[in-house]
């Protein structure tokens, strides 16, 4: 109990933004339209929850190196999907955005084979717009959008490490919280769930129904409401 209020706290402290030059004006909106190769991602996923991370790979870096001392059992962005995936969390939308660098580009295919063919990884042509200086990004940072595409969480290291548990927190909040009040796309059930007698009240629970299961047929997951009956009740 008390570490679930912790990690509700931090969010809650959390600038919704990285850093005061952004702030709040960017929370709860859609951000700036963004294309890298004719491809329009935010648009692709138009209807889900849409985790954006801007990674760059660290091979033959010494941060990589340190990175590794430091947290031996690194949680990949693919662990992460897989495991809220077993959890129930469906048709939650990944995209990776390398960076535009020269160096970058050329270890692009490192950082594609670190995730599967479940989230896709974009890299920037020079000549094009730098998609992390439109979103007020830098390297790390994990952007987080409901499904209508409106600005959940930012969340800039040491959050976005993901041996910590900030992200995964935040998507399961956008997947289901109206943090940005109603959206058009997704359909909202509200339930009323009585409590132990002890307490002696109701408790309201809603209910996000995804727009399609991708879940392996084999995976026995909870229902959206019990999934997020059960984050209220932390």
């Amino acid at each position: 109990m008390w570490k679930s209020l912790g990690l509700a706290l931090a969010l809650c402290l959390l600038p919704w933004g990285r850093t005061e030059s952004q702030g709040q004006s960017s929370f709860c909106k859609q951000p700036p339209a963004w294309s890298i190769r004719d491809q329009n991602p935010m648009l692709n996923s138009s209807g889900s929850v849409t985790v954006v991370a801007l990674l760059q790979s660290l091979i033959n870096s010494m941060r990589f190196f340190l990175f590794f001392c430091i947290f031996p059992k690194y949680f990949r962005l693919e662990d992460l999907r897989v495991k809220l995936e077993q959890a129930g969390y469906l048709n939650i939308s990944y995209v990776v955005v390398n960076h535009q660098g020269l160096s970058s580009r050329l270890k692009y295919m490192h950082l594609k084979n670190k995730v599967s063919e479940h989230i896709p990884v974009y890299q920037q042509e020079e000549n094009e717009t730098d998609v992390w200086t439109l979103l007020n990004g830098k390297k790390d940072d994990f952007f987080v959008y409901d499904r209508c595409g409106r600005l959940v969480y930012h969340l800039g290291l040491p959050y976005s490490f993901l041996t910590f548990p900030y992200v995964e927190e935040a998507i399961k909040i956008a997947y289901c919280e109206k943090k940005c009040g109603n959206c058009s796309l997704m359909v909202t059930i509200s339930r009323s769930v009585s409590s132990s007698p002890a307490s002696g009240s109701g408790l309201m629970a809603q209910s996000l129904e995804p727009v399609s299961d991708s879940v392996s047929p084999s995976l026995s997951a909870p229902p959206p409401f019990m999934l997020c009956l059960s984050l209220s009740q932390k």
